[in-house]
């Protein structure tokens, strides 16, 4: 049976508190969107999970229908606790998701209170859990009213069957509205999980990325490497392997990596150099680089990424020099 390191939480992890709750959350956090489904090696599951845990990583997230197949991550990361974890759980922050398609039929999608009791209900029995940590409604409904949907939340929450809630993907007037009523329902909304980027800045623009701070709530950002293109992996071009080379991801293409954006990519790689880092580890970097974003989620198909990643916190300030260049290469102005 796994036994957890005891210097884990001497690794440097830093833990920011997220929002205005007691919760603290790790800068980096493990997203379990990829490499956790029916289709992959659980040897590797354990000790991608394993090494996340033991250099102070604590929280894990999931979604309903994160695989391939729907709520198979869910289903091994319950096998996981039972087998490994369960001794940890009071050290663990898990946060499950329900808001894209789940099941068939016309009560497993979006946002009805009906989906989400039903799919939280789901993700406990596949996981094994009393309660999940964080429970998020995992993008907007445009037909159900955000009432209906922010009502459910809060019940579970007085149902005890998630301590927290949170949204995603939803824009800065969509959260202002869902913050409305959830202040009034006195329900723990503490944080949004935001697609962010130095390549994919909407919620700079938005005027959300100031909103949560404004508001003290906290935000999380996943696809921190923009699907795998600030990774370096791509500085000469695509490589047969990859994702794109591949023709994975229905998120990444061959059209994303044009030759203005291949320029982009090398000459943030000349950056990173500078800065005597991998070109990952200062994007993981630029978005810790202040206070307003609590946790980066990061994803891995193997252990050694996971090492390789949380090196970003050795080096997570710049300077103004480094943060104009930056933008100037994003913007296209250099």
């Amino acid at each position: 049976m796994y036994q957890a390191e005891k210097t884990r939480y001497d690794s440097g992890m830093v833990y920011n508190r997220c929002g205005r709750s007691g919760l603290l959350l790790p800068a980096f956090s493990l997203g379990m969107w990829h490499n956790f489904g029916s289709v992959d090696s659980m040897e590797n599951m354990k000790k991608i999970l394993f090494t996340a845990f033991d250099n102070g990583i604590t929280h894990f997230d999931l979604a309903n229908n994160y695989g391939p197949v729907y709520g198979s991550a869910e289903e091994n990361m319950g096998r996981i606790l039972r087998s490994d974890l369960l001794p940890y759980r009071d050290e663990l922050v898990i946060s499950t998701k329900a808001g894209y398609d789940m099941w068939q039929g016309p009560y497993g999608n979006w946002g009805s209170k009906k989906y989400l009791t039903a799919s939280l209900d789901q993700s406990l029995k596949r996981m094994g859990l009393e309660y999940v940590d964080i429970y998020y409604h995992h993008r907007p409904d445009p037909e159900t009213p955000l009432e209906e949907t922010m009502m459910a939340l809060d019940l579970l929450v007085r149902q005890g069957k998630a301590l927290y809630v949170g949204i995603s993907n939803y824009n800065k007037e969509q959260t202002e509205q869902a913050y409305s009523i959830l202040q009034e329902l006195k329900t723990p909304f503490i944080i949004h999980q935001v697609s962010y980027s130095m390549l994919n800045r909407w919620i700079e623009e938005d005027g959300l990325k100031e909103y949560l701070y404004g508001k003290r709530i906290g935000c999380i950002a996943f696809s921190p490497l923009q699907q795998g293109i600030l990774t370096g992996k791509y500085l000469t071009g695509i490589p047969k392997d990859s994702r794109i080379g591949q023709h994975k991801s229905p998120y990444l293409h061959e059209s994303d990596l044009d030759q203005g954006m291949l320029h982009k990519v090398q000459a943030l790689h000349e950056i990173a150099e500078e800065r005597g880092q991998s070109l990952t580890q200062m994007a993981l970097a630029w978005l810790l680089r202040d206070d307003k974003v609590t946790s980066v989620l990061i994803g891995a198909s193997r252990p050694q990424q996971i090492l390789e990643n949380i090196k970003a916190l050795d080096h997570t300030s710049f300077s103004r020099e480094e943060l104009a260049r930056i933008d100037a290469i994003v913007y296209g102005e250099a």
